[in-house]
């Protein structure tokens, strides 16, 4: 257990707070897609098979890794997989691919998916809405923050979100003078609740072992798939 918090950049306008952040509070840092761009002693780039190449980081600074789908499909599999059920990939790489960190806390700058009309979407401008298109696996974004959250506590890492404005992730807030006063935030979790909840979702058998769920000819019954996302909330207590 490193007492540092890995700090995890997204696209939207509000990471750019963190460029000055000092990298010596953090045991890493983690950029997701475009995030590369927002400062460059980054030490983990995550993006999916489909991020174009071009749109990437062309050139790696020693001790830089790139993390690709052959990275964080089976380290997200050792802790309980990507499925329908799951969350998005932004949510679950971030911590299951550097899960050999055992971080006290992970910190999401930029991630909070709120996507205002008339102004800037992302840091570089006008983005897509990416978490907002058509997918069964976004039904809602809050539960699966939720789920990422609880399955983090359990391992003794506290998830947390750099901002204070509109989020659809249900973390605690922590400023950047709190981050330079590190303390552990506790999230209370019932364990025999948790352990309920991951019962009932290995029920459902809509588990992926590729990380390929739109591949999968599963039918799948959006009904229960809101009734597990009710439970991951009810579960969260701050």
């Amino acid at each position: 257990m490193t007492a540092k918090p890995v700090l995890i950049l997204g696209s939207a306008p509000s990471v750019l707070a963190a460029q000055s952040w000092p990298k010596s509070q953090f045991s890493a840092i983690v950029a997701i897609n475009n995030a590369w761009q927002v400062r460059d002693d980054w030490d983990y780039h995550i993006a999916p098979d489909d991020f174009p190449a071009e749109r990437g980081p062309q050139a790696l600074r020693t001790g830089q890794k790139r993390i690709t789908s052959a990275d964080y499909v089976p380290a997200n599999n050792s802790f309980g997989g990507i499925l329908y059920a799951g969350g998005t990939m932004a949510f679950t790489t971030g911590y299951w691919a550097l899960a050999a960190l055992t971080p006290a806390a992970m910190v999401f700058a930029g991630c909070d998916m709120v996507y205002p009309s008339g102004s800037n979407t992302h840091f570089y401008g006008q983005g897509t809405a990416d978490p907002l298109r058509k997918d069964i696996t976004l039904r809602n974004l809050e539960a699966k923050s939720a789920r990422l959250m609880l399955h983090a506590a359990n391992q003794g890492c506290t998830c947390l979100r750099a901002s204070t404005g509109e989020s659809r992730l249900v973390f605690p807030s922590v400023t950047a003078q709190e981050l330079a006063r590190p303390r552990k935030i506790e999230i209370g979790s019932n364990k025999a609740q948790f352990d309920e909840i991951k019962t009932r979702e290995t029920a459902l058998g809509y588990f992926v072992p590729s990380g390929r769920y739109w591949q999968s000819q599963k039918p799948v019954c959006t009904a229960k798939l809101d009734a597990l996302d009710a439970a991951w909330l009810g579960a969260v207590v701050t």
